[in-house]
C-alpha cells in the first residue's frame, strides 16, 4: 500500500461574486497516509471547511479551484479535480466520506434513519434491499446506537442529537471508504457525548485502517485525538507537523494565540489573551508565559441555608416544572415529565453562579422558568424580594427589565430585518425608558462602544456581522435596559476559541461596570470555571452538586460531575 492515502498539492479557492475576487485557501499542501488522522485547525473564515469542500467538489459555482488532489487506490493515483461528475459521484460516499458539523441538516426529515444509511449502501454496493437493511442494523450497532432494530425505523427528529452524528458515521463507514473528512462533528454535542463520538471515530480509524481529516477550531480535541495537525489561518497553513510537537513548542504567533486563549489555562479573574494580542511583537512573550495554576483545593461545601440572606438576588424555592405525559385510550396514562423537579437555591448580589449539566438535565428549562418564558409548576422565584411566580402579566411585565438573557444562537436572536441599532433601541421604547429619541441613540451607541463595536455599526444589519460580533449586540441588548439581573444561556457554545475569550472578558468587564447579578449556563465545565464564583451541577432535573468554582472544578464529590470533568477535552495539555 502507498504511504500517502490523499495528496493536496497547491489548493487554492477564490470566490468571484459581483466583480469581486475573495482567496479563500492560498497555495496549501499536506498529505495523509492510510491510517492516519489529520487534524486541520482554524476558526470560522480561517478556510477549513471550504479545504474539504473543494477535496470532494461540493463547492458552489461561483468558486475557482485550482491546484491538484491526488487519491491513491491501489497504488494508483486518481487525480480527483479531473473527474467527470459520473466519475466523482462513484467516489464519494465509497471512496471519501464526509460527516458533518450538524447531523439535522445532513439528514432527511422526511425518511427513516435506516433507509438513508440503505439508500448509501444500495447505491454504491448495489446489493438487494434486504441485504442492505441487514448492513444497515450491523452499523448501527458498530456505532452503538441503542436498540438499532428499531433505531432503523426512526426518524431524525425522534433521536438526540449525539444519536443523529452516530447515525451520520454509520452511514459515511457504509461502504468502507479509505478516508473520512469529519466536519466540526461534534462541536454542538455535550462534551461526554462528544468524547464518546471521538472515541468511536478513533476506534473505526484504528480497526478499518481509516484516513481521517478531522476539521476543528479546537485544539483540546486535536491533542486528544490527531497524529498530525494543520494550523489554517486566513486561508493560508501557517504551522503544520507532528501533533505533540506543534502543541508543546508552537512556532506561529496564531498557533500560541490559540494555546493561550482556552479558559482553563488561565485562574478565575486573570484576563484571557485574545489572537490580536499575539501579532503585537512587544506581547508574545509576555502572553505567553504559563499562567500560575491554581492550586486544588477540598473545601466544605456551602449549603442552601448558609447562603439564605438579605444579600441575596435570586432566591429559587421548590420550583418544579412537569410537562404531562400522553393521554392513552386505554390502560394508564404516561407519568408527567419531571423538567425541573423540587430544585431550590439562591444567587447572591454581583455574584455570576454557573449552571452545568447535559442536555436534557433540564438547566434551559430552569433559566426560562426563571424568566417566565416557561410557567412553573410549583415553587416560588423571589427576585429583589418579589415572588415573580405570583404576579400578574401586567405586573410581570414592569419587573422584566430588571431580568434579561442572552441566548445561546445570536443568529436567531436577532430580527434580520432590523439594524441592530434598533434592535437595541426596541427595549428602551417598550419599556418606556425616559428621554427623548436623540438621548437613547446616544445610550445606543455608548453601548455599542461598551461592546467593542463602532457608532458605524448603529445602521448595519445581522448578516453584515460574524457570530462573535453578533453575540456581543445581544450582550449590548440585553444591557440596554441596566437590568439587575442576566442569563447567559449558552452564550459562548457556539464561538470559536479566541472569539469565547473576547465575550468571556466582556462580561467580567460589564460585570464590573454595571454590577449586574448573572446565571451563566454551560454544558463546558472548564468556561463555567473561568466565569463563576459558584458552581451548581444538574442531572434529571435536579441540582446533585453545589459549591465555589474551585470546590466544583478541583473537587467533585458526585461521580456524574467527575464525569463531566474527565471529558473535558485538552486533558493532555494540561
Amino acid at each position: 500500500m502507498s504511504e500517502t492515502l490523499l495528496s493536496v498539492k497547491n489548493l487554492s479557492v477564490d470566490f468571484i461574486a459581483d466583480g469581486h475576487i475573495t482567496q479563500a485557501v492560498k497555495n496549501i499542501s499536506f498529505d495523509v497516509a492510510p491510517g492516519e488522522l489529520v487534524a486541520l485547525v482554524g476558526e470560522s473564515g480561517s478556510g477549513k471547511s471550504v479545504t474539504s469542500l473543494s477535496l470532494m467538489s461540493l463547492l458552489p459555482k461561483q468558486a475557482r479551484v485550482k491546484g491538484q488532489v491526488t487519491l491513491y487506490k491501489e497504488n494508483e493515483g486518481v487525480d480527483l479535480f479531473g473527474l467527470s461528475q459520473i466519475e466523482l459521484n462513484a467516489i464519494r460516499g465509497k471512496d471519501i466520506a464526509m460527516i458533518f458539523q450538524e447531523p439535522m441538516t445532513s439528514l432527511n426529515p422526511v425518511f427513516t434513519c435506516g433507509y438513508q444509511v440503505m439508500e448509501a449502501i444500495r447505491l454504491h454496493e448495489k446489493v438487494s434491499a434486504s441485504l442492505a437493511k441487514e448492513k444497515a442494523i450491523t452499523l448501527f450497532e458498530k456505532v452503538r446506537l441503542p436498540n438499532p432494530a428499531n433505531m432503523i425505523d426512526r426518524y431524525p427528529h425522534q433521536l438526540s442529537g449525539g444519536q443523529k452524528q452516530r447515525v451520520m458515521i454509520a452511514m459515511a463507514m457504509s461502504c468502507n471508504p479509505a478516508l473520512l473528512i469529519a466536519d466540526e462533528p461534534t462541536t454542538a454535542l455535550d462534551v461526554t457525548v462528544q468524547q464518546t463520538i471521538l472515541t468511536l471515530i478513533k476506534e473505526l480509524q484504528s480497526e478499518l485502517g481509516l484516513g481521517v481529516i478531522f476539521i476543528t477550531h479546537d485544539l483540546g480535541l486535536v491533542a486528544d485525538i490527531s497524529d498530525k495537525v494543520l494550523i489554517m489561518f486566513k486561508g493560508e497553513i501557517v504551522e503544520q507537523g507532528i501533533t505533540s510537537a506543534v502543541l508543546q513548542q508552537p512556532q506561529h504567533p496564531y498557533t500560541k494565540a490559540l494555546l493561550a486563549c482556552r479558559p482553563d489555562n488561565h485562574p478565575r479573574g486573570h484576563r484571557l489573551p485574545v489572537v490580536d494580542d499575539f501579532f503585537k511583537v512587544s506581547n508574545i512573550n509576555h502572553l505567553t508565559k504559563t499562567p500560575n495554576p491554581v492550586k486544588k483545593i477540598t473545601l466544605q461545601k456551602t449549603t442552601l441555608t448558609e447562603n439564605l440572606s438579605n444579600d441575596n438576588a435570586l432566591v429559587v424555592e421548590n420550583l418544579q416544572v412537569f410537562y404531562p405525559g400522553k393521554n392513552r385510550l386505554f390502560g394508564k396514562n404516561d407519568e408527567p415529565f419531571k423538567a425541573v423537579d423540587d430544585v431550590s437555591f439562591c444567587v447572591k448580589k454581583g455574584e455570576i453562579v454557573g449552571l452545568v449539566g447535559e442536555s436534557g438535565c433540564g438547566k434551559t428549562t430552569l433559566g426560562r422558568a426563571i424568566l417566565q418564558l416557561v410557567k412553573p409548576t410549583a415553587g416560588n422565584i423571589i427576585l429583589d424580594g418579589t415572588n415573580i411566580a405570583r404576579l400578574s402579566t401586567a405586573d410581570l411585565q414592569t419587573v422584566r427589565k430588571n431580568l434579561q438573557i442572552v441566548f445561546q444562537d445570536p443568529y436567531g436572536s436577532l430580527n434580520p430585518r432590523m439594524t441592530i441599532g434598533n434592535a437595541i433601541l426596541e427595549p428602551m421604547l417598550v419599556h418606556h425608558m425616559p428621554g427623548t429619541n436623540k438621548v437613547r441613540k446616544q445610550q445606543v451607541i455608548d453601548l455599542l462602544e461598551k461592546v467593542n463595536l463602532s457608532p458605524d455599526h448603529f445602521s448595519r444589519y445581522p448578516h453584515q456581522f460574524s457570530g462573535g460580533q453578533r453575540q456581543r449586540i445581544c450582550i449590548a441588548r440585553a444591557l440596554a435596559l441596566n437590568p439587575s439581573f442576566l442569563i447567559f444561556d449558552e452564550s459562548v457554545s457556539a464561538l470559536d476559541i479566541s472569539v469565547q475569550a473576547q465575550v468571556l472578558n466582556l462580561i467580567n468587564d460589564l460585570k464590573n461596570e454595571f454590577g449586574f447579578t448573572a446565571i451563566f449556563i454551560s454544558h463546558d465545565l472548564s468556561v463555567v470555571h473561568y466565569i463563576s464564583d459558584r458552581i451548581m451541577v444538574m442531572q434529571h432535573g435536579k441540582i446533585i452538586e453545589q459549591g465555589t468554582a474551585d470546590e466544583i472544578y478541583y473537587s467533585p464529590m458526585e461521580a456524574y460531575t467527575r464525569q463531566l470533568i474527565a471529558a473535558i477535552p485538552g486533558k493532555k495539555m494540561s
